[in-house]
Parts: structure tokens; sequence; C-alpha cells
């Protein structure tokens, strides 16, 4: 449902376990793993979901989230009503 070319992979799921991930928050996590992406979601990735967490964390609960399912988002679509701009 995106204006890409076929067989393009722009939607990636990582899941990183990591005692890095002590005393920080979710947002420092994500934050930190963003820096270590950098250019490539500038430029390459379009979505990414991210699973951060400590080893125990992880032995806790060895589950990484399901990725949520794209809304579309195609240049080619047209608006939703929703969104159109008013006459």
């Amino acid at each position: 449902m995106h204006s890409v070319p076929p067989g393009a992979e722009s939607h990636f799921r990582v899941v990183i376990v990591s005692p890095v991930f002590e005393r920080m928050s979710l947002l420092q996590r994500h934050r930190m793993v963003h820096t270590a992406l950098g250019e490539e979601l500038l430029e390459s990735i379009h979505a990414l979901t991210i699973t951060s967490q400590t080893p125990t964390e992880w032995e806790s609960n060895p589950i990484a989230r399901e990725s949520p399912a794209c809304r579309g988002g195609s240049v080619k679509q047209e608006r939703s009503p929703a969104r159109q701009e008013p006459d």
C-alpha cells in the first residue's frame, strides 16, 4: 500500500536485549537505537518496531511484540474525507 518498488524492504522489527539498557527509560533506549541506525532511518527505513529489554526483562517475558499493521499512506491514494481540506 505504499509507493515503493515491489519487493522493497522498508518495514523492520528489531529485538535488542542488552545490559546497557539497565536504568534507562524506554524512550532513552529507543533514542539509542535510532542514533545507531542514523542514516538508514533517514533513507531506507519507513517503519521500525523496537523491542529493547535488559536480560532480566527478556528472561521474564521472551516475546517480541508484533509489528503494527501498516495503514498505507501511498501518495497515489486519495485522502480520506476526514483529512480533506475544506472547500
